[in-house]
């Protein structure tokens, strides 16, 4: 579960962005002291995600709101499935409906898209992770989409990893120097990852003493070559156009990890909806 500041910030943020200074249209229709229960319901097959923000979403709008979760996070979704029921003043509800609706939309088609592909390399040993190719301002969220549908993290950012890419290098002088250089600076409880694109980068990595290797686009036959040649001195990660029709391949070549950005920057969004019934006065 992600920290309730966290949540917070991101529904308020989203809030601002389209309730602004009041919702013209639900504010001019509804009495303001009239209440109503709506249903929040799955149109399509997929994996929950995102309770928590659509639930914070209509309690900032209404502190009375009664948010009742009628399934739990990442359960399996068909269409018709009741997700929730919301109880409490009907412009809150009506003004709440697209923004909870975008939280659970986006955050179970990430959920959705992360259990396809996890489920196609069950058994192997290798573990799908995510990458920074997240949407701007969403990536906890989105990286919480991604554990509940059986994923894994890679680093959140910048700041809690050290990942050594091509252009590092070339600024750096060179892998061996790349990897001392951050060595020096890093604490000791932070892993150094170095991307290598051919073998001989692999072999470079590995007697500078890179902890993890991310071993880019490369084949199946270059992969299974990595693998032999760490011979276990390193934690290997394939990534670079990976996606369900050849994931199950790359994962039996016997890296580690298999890092897809597909599963944030381009999950489809999940059909979900909300129905309000009648309105009470």
């Amino acid at each position: 579960m992600l920290p309730v500041w966290i949540i917070e910030e991101m529904v308020l943020r989203a809030l601002v962005e389209d309730v602004g200074s009041g919702d013209l249209t639900t504010d001019a229709l509804v009495d303001d002291r009239a209440t109503a229960v709506a249903v929040i319901h799955s149109k399509e097959a997929g994996v929950l995600a995102g309770l928590p923000a659509a639930e914070r979403v209509f309690q900032i709008l209404d502190a009375g709101v009664v948010f009742e979760g009628l399934l739990p996070e990442g359960s399996d979704l068909e269409p018709g499935s009741k997700i929730a029921r919301v109880r409490g003043t009907g412009r809150a509800l009506l003004s709440g409906e697209r923004t909870a609706l975008n939280f659970l939309q986006h955050l179970s088609g990430v959920a959705t898209a992360t259990r396809r592909l996890a489920g196609l390399i069950a058994g192997t040993g290798g573990r799908l992770v995510d990458t920074r190719k997240t949407t701007p301002g969403l990536r906890a969220l989105e990286k919480y989409a991604v554990r509940v549908g059986g994923g894994h993290n890679h680093r959140t950012g910048l700041f809690d990893g050290i990942l050594i890419k091509d252009n590092h290098i070339k600024l750096a002088g060179g892998i061996t120097a790349a990897v001392g250089r951050a060595r020096e600076a890093a604490p000791h409880t932070v892993r150094v990852e170095v991307e290598v694109e051919s073998l001989g980068q692999l072999e470079e990595a590995l007697d500078a003493g890179a902890d993890l290797i991310l071993l880019d686009n490369m084949p199946d036959d270059l992969l299974r070559e990595a693998v032999k040649l760490a011979r276990g001195r390193a934690l290997l990660e394939a990534s670079g156009n990976i996606n369900a029709a050849n994931i199950r391949a790359v994962a039996e070549t016997g890296v580690d990890l298999i890092s897809v950005g597909a599963i944030t920057h381009s999950a489809p969004a999940l059909d979900i909806s909300m129905d309000v019934g009648g309105i009470k006065r």
